[in-house]
């Protein structure tokens, strides 16, 4: 493979508060060390059907502190396929893209290290995605704001939940990972988080209202994570049918939660993130996902990115109930 000169910045999956700033660090760090920088919008898509431009430091000013992404974001079936990533390899080649910076979560970094498999292409990570669940970096981009984004509305369902004494099931996102549930509970004051992690055979509702209820407490809320089966309307109605005596309620945020103007911390995480990504290039790193762990920028293989399993801190489960009581 011959010298990186031009580097492709993109953005995958679901947006996550922060990749603006991601985006401008790529653009500009990589123009500061000498390198061409060529936008490609709507993700993979884009990519396919050869949606590039250009990127100056003028495409990037003012952004920093907007959530969403500029280079659009979509979720690429066509990329799954031999055909759609024969298509993506041929834009690189008629942009002449060098290498390629993805930012995205779980499913973006899968497709990276596919394509690079398949076609040799330098392709490196960023960890966007808010529902923290890529392994090998403290926090990913996006789960800071959308933490506190819950954090706030938690803050304003619970002046309703005390004062009609009713138990409020918020759900959340993060399907396959209770990082969002669990810290927005403990930061919020929820008596209860319901998680995929703690999915022993212990039921956690029954758990949680032997626990939980008491006769000077008829208000409280509890944090669900997504599920197609067990989400916060599920455990809604089994209250409604095993508790009668209680008024439930429930709040679903949806994608209230992934708009907005991103924390200091993940406009931090993406600005360094994005620098490092740059920095891996330059010393021929591939197929690695930049984090940052212990408050250093590291290098994962995708390959342990992308494993299922980031070790959610039981400890915090024996935390909030300690202080929910």
């Amino acid at each position: 493979m011959g010298k990186i000169k031009t580097i492709g910045v993109l953005t995958s999956g679901g947006d996550a508060p922060g990749m603006n700033a991601a985006i401008r660090a790529v653009t500009r760090a990589g123009i500061c060390n000498g390198f061409k920088i060529k936008g490609i919008y709507r993700g993979y898509d884009g990519l396919i059907n050869g949606e590039v431009a250009p990127f100056t430091t003028e495409n990037v000013s003012g952004i920093i502190m907007q959530g969403g992404t500029i280079l659009k974001t979509a979720r690429s079936k066509d990329f799954m396929t031999p055909e759609g990533k024969a298509k993506a390899y041929e834009t690189m080649q008629r942009e002449e893209i060098d290498a390629l910076v993805v930012i995205g979560g779980n499913g973006s970094l899968t497709g990276a290290r596919d394509f690079a498999a398949e076609y040799d292409v330098c392709c490196v990570g960023l960890p966007g995605t808010i529902d923290n669940d890529l392994y090998g970096t403290d926090s990913t981009i996006g789960y800071d704001t959308t933490m506190n984004t819950i954090v706030e509305c938690v803050d304003r369902i619970r002046d309703t939940a005390q004062s009609h004494e009713r138990i409020f099931f918020v759900e959340v996102m993060g399907r396959d990972a209770g990082f969002l549930a669990q810290n927005s509970a403990i930061a919020s004051g929820a008596e209860a988080a319901i998680i995929p992690e703690d999915s022993t055979d212990v039921d956690q509702l029954a758990r949680f209202m032997e626990r939980g209820i008491r006769k000077s407490k008829k208000s409280c809320i509890v944090i669900v994570s997504e599920s197609p089966k067990c989400g916060a309307l599920y455990y809604a109605e089994r209250v409604r049918n095993e508790f009668p005596d209680y008024d439930v309620r429930v709040s679903i945020l949806g994608h209230l939660q992934r708009g907005g103007r991103p924390t200091a911390h993940d406009r931090i995480l993406a600005s360094r993130t994005g620098v490092g990504a740059i920095e891996a290039i330059m010393q021929g790193q591939r197929n690695v996902m930049i984090g940052v762990r212990n408050n250093e920028v590291v290098y994962v293989p995708f390959s342990d990115a992308i494993r299922t399993d980031k070790p959610l801190d039981m400890k915090l489960i024996k935390v909030l109930d300690e202080l929910s009581i």
